[in-house]
């Protein structure tokens, strides 16, 4: 069952260190966690200079250590179009395909596979997803007290740890913070799926990973709830 976000119900929005992050307890989201050499450091730079211009714009300056704070203040609207702004140009940064790449190798892809399906069923259901060259995205139904930070981070450590080995690599393999987004409606829902499917389009067979998971009859909307 693919609960979607309730506006009537608590939820609650935090700051991240690049992202913000909003918080409700059972229900989808799309995810979307990077390698670390995904983002060239001039690209990063850039990514940084124009969050940090809309904060001053919006009267918050990171030099502040309570800027997090501040941005929490805000007015909803105005962290949505935050949210919507960066996170646009995080996933078309992402879909360039840059760094190494070393996620087009099918015994490595299947690492984070592994890792995506180990807690399905215990602690979310897992929806459709696919493992690109250097990024993942997924959507995913939490399931009692998980929170998704937490679950992204736990698919994470599993994996990179499992692929440096492979690698003989060391350092971090994946970005620290993920993209998280609460899926609103069954219309934005099937959206999703279908960027999902579309995303590795340009891509040959063997370079990706991509999981769909049969939905039909299983989303569940907010005025159902109880």
């Amino acid at each position: 069952m693919f609960e979607l976000f309730d506006p009537d119900a608590d939820v609650r929005i935090e700051m991240g260190t690049s992202l913000p992050h909003w918080y409700q307890p059972g229900v989808s989201y799309f995810v979307t966690f990077r390698t670390e050499d995904s983002m060239p450091v001039e690209v990063s730079r850039r990514w940084h200079a124009q969050r940090a211009d809309w904060l001053q714009r919006h009267g918050i300056s990171m030099r502040n250590r309570n800027w997090r704070d501040q941005f929490d203040r805000l007015d909803v609207a105005f962290r949505r179009n935050f949210h919507d702004t960066f996170s646009r140009q995080y996933m078309e940064t992402l879909d360039k395909g840059l760094g190494a790449c070393v996620l087009r190798r099918p015994e490595l892809s299947k690492i984070v596979v592994d890792a995506l399906l180990h807690f399905d069923g215990a602690r979310y259901h897992m929806g459709d997803f696919v493992v690109m060259p250097n990024h993942v995205h997924a959507i995913v139904c939490l399931l009692g007290d998980t929170e998704i930070e937490a679950q992204c981070t736990s698919w994470k450590r599993f994996s990179a740890k499992r692929i440096n080995q492979l690698l003989k690599a060391r350092g971090r393999f994946w970005q620290e913070e993920s993209f998280d987004h609460l899926i609103r409606s069954p219309e934005q829902f099937e959206a999703i799926r279908r960027y999902i499917a579309n995303n590795p389009s340009h891509l040959k067979a063997g370079e990706f990973y991509l999981y769909q998971r049969p939905v039909a009859g299983s989303l569940r909307l907010p005025s159902a709830h109880g």
